[in-house]
């Protein structure tokens, strides 16, 4: 382990004097590469450094203690102090997901249930409404079709940090949270629609992608069609009498996305190529890596009840993780936004998870 970081050293020793040289900052593209590389190694570095001071304070602590029994205590503290380095050390190494410091499109369908699916789809949009605002990230409903209940039969939202598409600190960015979200959602509750009180089951699909920055996907304008069209929904001025609404298809892969929630057909247009970068970038991926590619295709295959990845049970105020086996009674805050422990208990699962491939 301690090989790898030591090469790791070099590499941050390197970028320093890279990021030192203004030349290196007339291609701003390349110095922002060298920077979020730099900035991923810092922590790692920091904590070496640390790791590499205890050992030796300990070896002096030692031949103190050999003249006086007092420095005894002071050997016990500085070897608990380098094991804790030596833990955070290994965690800090564990692969990192390279979109992790991105921001994200997340898209809610209903499923399998009718209108009480559509109704809790409105549910987990506002839960990750609330849970972003307690974290203090921006949100922006970019798409959205509504039921005739008040829920919602799709809709798309970006999330994103304050400093816009990327964390200011590696690996704090959205899909680095939100990422463990994608799955089929499983809901037991009596629907509004339930006159006798029975309990039903239904379900609703989350897909989270990395949003992508142009940078990250080159997309050739004749590879496009652009097709306009009436928007539909409940209502507004501009449903069914402008052709506002704009669905962009990338022919070579078949990607497509489409927009009808501005007023304007250049509005919509430049939210749905937001959506098919973000669609080509994860495809991209997905084809690099294979890895990838499973656990986003097992995200969502069909939005069916059986293929849950969470159950929100409200009679018994209940929500269970079926992944990490996380369970806790305390739905009705959940729902209200306090989604930090049932994302952690995943978070600390895959950590666990990576930790156990590399030993």
């Amino acid at each position: 382990m301690f090989e790898a970081v030591e090469e790791l050293v070099g590499e941050h020793a390197d970028l320093e004097k890279k990021l030192a040289d203004p030349s290196v900052h007339s291609d701003q593209a390349n110095a922002r590469k060298l920077n979020k590389r730099y900035a991923e190694l810092t922590p790692i570095v920091g904590t070496y450094r640390a790791w590499k001071q205890t050992g030796e304070d300990i070896d002096t602590a030692k031949e103190l203690a050999a003249d006086d029994p007092d420095f005894a205590a002071e050997v016990k503290e500085l070897t608990a102090a380098r094991e804790e380095l030596t833990e955070k050390l290994r965690m800090l190494l564990v692969p990192r997901d390279p979109s992790d410091d991105k921001d994200v499109l997340l898209e809610i369908k209903a499923g399998a249930g009718g209108d009480e699916s559509a109704l809790f789809a409105g549910d987990l949009l506002r839960m990750y409404l609330r849970y972003a605002e307690r974290v203090g990230w921006k949100t922006e409903i970019i798409d959205s079709t509504e039921s005739e209940l008040g829920g919602y039969k799709d809709v798309q939202v970006a999330v994103k940090t304050k400093g816009g598409n990327g964390a200011t600190e590696p690996g704090q960015g959205v899909w680095a949270r939100l990422k463990y979200e994608g799955g089929v959602h499983r809901v037991q509750r009596v629907p509004a629609t339930e006159s006798q009180g029975r309990i039903h089951t239904s379900a609703a699909g989350v897909l989270v992608t990395p949003e992508a920055e142009e940078v990250d996907v080159e997309i050739n304008p004749n590879d496009l069609r652009i097709d306009v069209y009436r928007s539909s929904g409940p209502g507004g001025q501009s449903v069914n009498t402008t052709d506002s609404a704009v669905r962009i298809t990338h022919v070579p892969t078949g990607v497509v996305a489409s927009c009808q929630n501005e007023k304007s057909q250049l509005q919509n247009k430049e939210q749905a190529m937001r959506i098919l970068r973000s669609r080509l970038l994860a495809a991209a991926q997905e084809a690099a890596e294979q890895e990838a590619a499973d656990a986003r295709r097992s995200q969502v295959r069909t939005v069916d009840r059986s293929e849950k990845i969470r159950t929100y049970n409200f009679p018994e105020n209940r929500i269970s993780d079926h992944r990490v086996g996380f369970k806790s009674y305390n739905l009705d805050q959940v729902l209200d936004g306090d989604l930090d422990a049932v994302i952690q208990a995943c978070v600390d699962a895959d950590s666990a998870a990576k930790l156990a491939a590399q030993s």
